[in-house]
């Protein structure tokens, strides 16, 4: 069946006025047709895309692999009806996540051409990461949270054994915590939490793991080191909470600390107990200082 001119007319201005990216290519990877939508999408003008090749808007690291495709789909090698995400970049460089479904034609020439539509997803993609990120780190510090450091203790223990090292964990308080809070607000206390963590991150080892528990509460987890050595290096790490001015009214913090070494086949709940236990006897005797468990 033929389009009459009024119908092709009709269909041209609905391309035109589509809310989503519709583009032509040919034979050849090379634009025949943009919509305004589809300019917007990438922030060039219509002028500017006609006549080049459609990897322009492909980040240059995939564009082997999408001109393969391309070419794949005109000789009829490969079914891209599936609709399917790509990341892309606009003019600006910046990065872009799309959904794009393509269509095969036959050009009035009758060569094969390619019909693309296109979705901006770029924002529920960034909210995706967010809620992955937050589904095993702490919002306020970006720690692992409480879930993620548990399960993360688990492999660790399995390493341990399985490779014959030790293994160490602390619990922490940051001590009198509340105090801040009380004295100087909710505000300042959060920007305490997080400057704390951060300086515990790098007070450690790189392959160290510390994970917010909760309030002021964290774990520590120190592979392949005993508990001399953890006992030491978290005694570091108070050393410096204690001479560090945190935020804008240099608050100092001191912090209270128990080390267990995982023994034999113990359970995680069991060496975490003893870790805790030694966090008590710290605090019992005065706080600012680091217990080892027996």
């Amino acid at each position: 069946m033929s389009l009459t001119l009024d119908q092709l007319d009709n269909t041209a201005r609905v391309i035109q006025a589509a809310p989503i990216g519709i583009c032509v290519t040919d034979a050849e990877g090379r634009f025949e047709m943009v919509n305004p939508a589809y300019c917007a999408l990438y922030g060039y003008r219509a002028e500017e895309l006609l006549g080049q090749p459609f990897t322009l808007v492909v980040p240059e690291a995939n564009r082997p692999l999408l001109a393969n495709l391309h070419d794949r789909f005109i000789a009829g090698d490969s079914d891209q009806e599936a609709t399917q995400e790509w990341e892309v970049k606009g003019r600006d460089g910046r990065p872009r996540n799309i959904l794009a479904k393509a269509a095969r034609i036959m050009g009035e020439d009758g060569k094969p051409k390619k019909v693309t539509f296109v979705v901006d997803i770029t924002e529920r993609k960034a909210m995706e990461r967010r809620l992955e990120f937050l589904a095993r780190h702490d919002e306020l510090t970006g720690l692992l949270n409480r879930r993620a450091g548990l399960g993360l203790l688990d492999e660790e223990i399995l390493r341990s054994r399985r490779y014959g090292t030790p293994l160490c964990v602390s619990t922490c308080d940051l001590d009198h915590f509340k105090r801040v809070n009380d004295a100087h607000g909710h505000a300042v206390g959060d920007t305490v939490l997080r400057e704390a963590a951060d300086l515990m991150k790098e007070a450690l080892r790189q392959h160290d793991h510390v994970i917010r528990l909760g309030g002021e509460e964290f774990l520590v987890l120190l592979p392949g080191v005993d508990g001399k050595e953890a006992q030491r290096a978290l005694d570091r790490l108070r050393q410096r909470l204690e001479t560090t001015p945190f935020a804008d009214v240099g608050l100092r913090l001191t912090l209270s600390a128990g080390v267990a070494e995982l023994q034999g086949d113990e359970a995680a709940d069991a060496l975490m107990e003893r870790a805790d236990r030694a966090l008590y006897a710290a605090k019992h005797e005065g706080r600012n200082r680091v217990k080892l468990a027996r």
